[in-house]
């Protein structure tokens, strides 16, 4: 045994028998079984695993974990004793190129299908699994695969995406505009943690030098779900999809044209937070509503058992500052669009009025590559922490610089405005260079001044001419009260360290009058 598997076994009797110390509810129960193999991927490529599985011989329902990117086979441990507990046999494994499995790092593509089918060929032959009752499921990298397996082997009955993304091209290319910090990261663990090869690290050079765009977004484009969302429909499986409102690799935007074609049983469940920040109590072995889902969704379509959770509504929200809603479809979410014109910008505080029909006769110019204090934050953390505290990344209004921003707040109503779904900002613009980008943020501002984000989006525009342009953008899909009094508040800037722009400094960007806000409710 080599020194790193020696390390990670010690690791695993350490969170097994915390998990052990969690439940003693079920100590009179038979013990689990856990055990460390080697299994051999496409084209023999041994893949580090561990199965634990219930005592005896009958035969079980099976689920497949593939680790998270940067992760490997032990990080579903806890979960894998709970479900073994449930009666399941699990099987984690970590994808190749990551930690001590054999090959390098193939992003979701075809070798890690043909892996995810190996692992099944496996499972079947050497544990209690049956055959007709398979499921796959993961948070971020594992869910990516899972669901994208359920598209090339039918024998996956039930899938759980759990942060996932249905379209790469999205997630690293949104509107144009390159996400810096997340690839970044993506990156930084490959490096430090997996085999990236040349395929992955020669995909990462052009995305960052902005390079062979169309070859990366080919390449991402195989390892989109949303490519062969025919097949999934085909195969029929039952998908159940978890992800975060401020999911700042894989923003929930992608999911909702993907869930409203998807013709299987299928559930969509949306939680405040960040990338795989929603499950993260669930994989310590805690009590966890988003892996309590997956129990029910794999007890119903795997093991046979009616919980209730198919004759539920597809889709269930836990709004930003809300009570969890339920809704039969995406489209249920909004009774009507609201748009807010965006007013000429007053002198004395430099802010523009946000509401009434689009006016023209006014322009704001910005200076191109500048940020504000109104931004995104920091991957994972700032929305991470909302998920925790209950509470919106904030800013002071005041202090966001009105040179550098135009800044439109509404009328405060004497009742609440219930967004629900993803508002559309359209701006005009003038005098604009051939490339450049823009930021919008939505806010709810009290007030003293408090501006909470409810959501926001960059877009870019990446043509060869000048000059006058419209724009529409499509900010991340939310679910906000802005309460009684309050305005709702439309910042536009330059820049945001979340993301690449295509501005060039010195260069201006002039948002002109007929622009407007589409807003959603409820």
């Amino acid at each position: 045994m080599t020194r790193t598997r020696q390390v990670l076994t010690l690791l695993a009797v350490a969170l097994l028998a915390a998990v052990t110390l969690q439940a003693p509810a079920a100590a009179a129960a038979p013990a689990n079984t856990t055990t460390f193999v080697d299994i051999a991927g496409a084209g023999g490529v041994v893949l580090k695993a561990n199965v634990v599985a219930p005592a005896g011989t009958a035969k079980r329902p099976a689920i497949v974990f593939p680790s998270s990117w940067g992760l490997n086979d032990l990080e579903y441990l806890a979960q894998a004793n709970i479900l073994a507990g449930r009666g399941y046999v699990v099987v984690s494994y970590t994808p190749r190129g990551w930690w001590a499995s054999g090959g390098e790092i193939d992003t979701a593509g075809p070798q890690d299908m043909a892996d995810l089918s190996k692992v099944i060929d496996w499972t079947i032959a050497n544990t209690a699994a049956d055959p007709a009752r398979i499921g796959a499921a993961g948070v971020s990298y594992g869910a990516g695969i899972s669901l994208l397996g359920s598209a090339f082997d039918k024998r996956i009955r039930a899938v759980v995406m759990m942060s996932g993304w249905t379209d790469l091209v999205y997630s690293l290319y949104g509107d144009n505009t390159r996400h810096q910090q997340s690839a970044g990261l993506l990156s930084l663990a490959a490096s430090l943690l997996g085999h990236p090869g040349a395929d992955l690290s020669g995909k990462l050079a052009d995305f960052n030098a902005n390079r062979n765009v169309a070859q990366v977004q080919a390449w991402a484009r195989v390892r989109s779900a949303a490519t062969y969302l025919d097949a999934i429909n085909a195969n029929r499986p039952a998908v159940l999809i978890a992800n975060a409102w401020g999911d700042s690799f894989f923003p929930p935007d992608q999911l909702v044209d993907f869930f409203g074609r998807l013709n299987t049983p299928k559930r969509l469940e949306l939680r405040p937070g960040d990338h795989a920040i929603a499950e993260f109590t669930g994989i310590l072995g805690l009590p966890n509503d988003a892996w309590t889902s997956l129990y029910r969704w794999f007890d119903q379509y795997l093991a046979g058992t009616d919980t209730g959770i198919g004759g539920e509504p597809a889709v269930q929200l836990r709004p930003l500052n809300a009570a969890t809603e339920s809704y039969a479809s995406w489209s249920a979410l909004n009774t009507s669009t609201r748009r807010y014109g965006l007013g000429a910008i007053r002198w004395l505080d430099g802010t523009g009025l946000l509401g009434g029909a689009p006016g023209g006769g006014w322009s704001k110019t910005l200076p191109g590559d500048l940020d504000t204090v109104a931004n995104g934050g920091v991957v994972l953390l700032t929305n991470g922490v909302g998920a925790f505290t209950g509470q919106q990344p904030q800013i002071w209004l005041p202090a966001v610089d009105r040179l550098r921003a135009g800044v439109w707040a509404s009328e405060r109503p004497g009742t609440a405005l219930r967004i629900r779904g993803i508002p559309t900002v359209h701006l005009n613009m003038t005098g604009t260079a051939a490339q450049g980008t823009v930021v919008a943020y939505l806010y709810d501002l009290d007030s003293l001044g408090n501006a909470k984000l409810i959501t926001h989006a960059p877009v870019s525009w990446l043509g060869t001419a000048t000059g006058s342009r419209s724009l529409d953008v499509a900010l991340s899909a939310t679910a906000y009260d802005v309460p009684a009094g309050h305005s709702l508040t439309l910042v536009v800037d330059t820049a945001d360290p979340l993301y690449y722009d295509a501005n060039t400094l010195g260069a201006a960007v002039t948002v002109a009058g007929g622009s407007y806000v589409d807003v959603p409710i409820r």
